[in-house]
């Protein structure tokens, strides 16, 4: 029985002649991350920014969210956002922590409780004080940064500096077009995305070292080929596993998106948009980079010297 392939036998698609297209969109796409970071920021959930949120569900069958949010903004408790998800009788209320303390946070939830149950089920209320988020806020960042310094020490003993630089640029995108994502869609940026920004970083990671070591057990056999040649073969030769494997990734993924729920809904949203970028980051950033660092084969260092040496002779002319 014949194996099912996404990609036709011996794919030989130049992919190292739209590295001129791929590094100024990335270029465009990332100046638009750091710009809609700064602009629209992020939409930090209560893990972060502290609060209190509380899941509710119609008993009517439709939430009335105009209705719920005026009725919010009565009770004195600050700016309230009411938002539907799911169905149409599923709503959240969200509003920041009071001043007056843990006490002045627990009168705020009773007083919403009272306002609400007639027309609407609890659900679900998490509520988070400012130190705790604080704490949060600190704990994520390191955990981020941590993982970053462990993949720059992995990558750099892993493979030649080229490799190893090309590898963190790549990996650098990846995340910077995640915080532009977050910041475009303003999806709620809590603790489960923390997990799907550290869960990208080894997928991206995964990816990468897959073609890194396919060119570099090319450039051992094809010594005298030239270097763009031979990064268009070895990212054909490993795509149908590269694409495979984010197929199947994909689809976990999009039943995630429609049955998971609303409290992974960032995480599932964000890890679809960061397996898609993880693969055209490891074809058309990582790749062409080496390039650009000045990895050369036989073939490479030779074609440029005899481009040299044509030059100079028409110029004796």
């Amino acid at each position: 029985m014949k194996l099912l392939r996404l990609t036709p036998e011996n794919t030989k698609f130049p992919f190292m002649r739209f590295r001129r297209v791929s590094y100024p969109f990335s270029a465009f796409l990332s100046i638009c991350s750091v710009v809609l970071f700064i602009v629209w920021g992020m939409n930090f959930g209560i893990d972060f920014a502290g609060g209190t949120l509380m899941e509710l569900r119609a008993k009517s069958g439709t939430a009335d969210i105009s209705l719920l949010r005026n009725l919010a903004e009565k009770l004195g408790v600050g700016d309230v956002g009411v938002q539907s998800f799911g169905n149409t009788s599923d709503v959240t209320l969200r509003f920041g922590v009071q001043p007056g303390g843990d006490a002045a946070q627990a009168a705020a939830v009773e007083k919403v409780k009272t306002a609400v149950t007639d027309g609407y089920e609890i659900r679900r209320i998490e509520t988070v004080g400012p130190s705790v988020s604080a704490e949060l806020v600190q704990s994520g960042t390191l955990g981020v940064v941590l993982s970053i310094i462990a993949v720059l020490a992995y990558l750099w003993f892993r493979f030649e500096w080229q490799f190893a630089i090309s590898a963190v640029i790549a990996t650098m995108h990846d995340l910077l077009l995640t915080v532009g994502f977050f910041s475009f869609t303003q999806l709620e940026f809590n603790t489960t995305s923390i997990a799907a920004i550290l869960t990208i970083v080894g997928y991206s990671l995964n990816e990468t070292v897959v073609v890194l070591d396919r060119i570099r057990e090319m450039m051992r056999k094809y010594k005298k080929m030239p270097t763009d040649q031979l990064i268009d073969i070895s990212i054909n030769a490993v795509l149908p596993r590269t694409l495979m494997t984010a197929t199947t990734v994909l689809l976990a993924l999009l039943a995630l998106v429609i049955f998971g729920g609303q409290v992974i809904r960032s995480f599932s949203l964000a890890m679809t948009w960061g397996v898609c970028v993880a693969v055209y980051s490891s074809i058309f950033i990582c790749s062409p980079m080496m390039i650009y660092l000045g990895l050369r084969t036989e073939g490479a260092t030779r074609a440029e010297a005899v481009e040299t040496k044509n030059g100079a002779a028409e110029g004796a002319r």
